[in-house]
């Protein structure tokens, strides 16, 4: 199931691209309750996501820079 699991993590990376995406929309794609497909909980928990709040924006997800790393060729 690990390489699932990484496999979905990589998806989520590449879909949140360079721009990334609007938490709202993060949370209604990739949460899930599954303890056996953690893909948002995994990629928070290895640091290759960043949340950043903008007032007025509300809160963007990103790729952090360990997520850049492991998407470059």
């Amino acid at each position: 199931m690990a390489d699932t699991v990484d496999t979905l993590v990589l998806d989520l990376l590449q879909w949140l691209g360079s721009e990334g995406k609007p938490y709202a929309e993060v949370m209604e794609v990739w949460r899930t309750s599954c303890p056996r497909m953690p893909v948002w909980e995994e990629a928070n928990s290895r640091g290759l996501v960043q949340r950043t709040h903008t007032p007025g924006a509300g809160t963007l997800v990103t790729l952090s820079p360990a997520g850049r790393r492991l998407l470059r060729p």
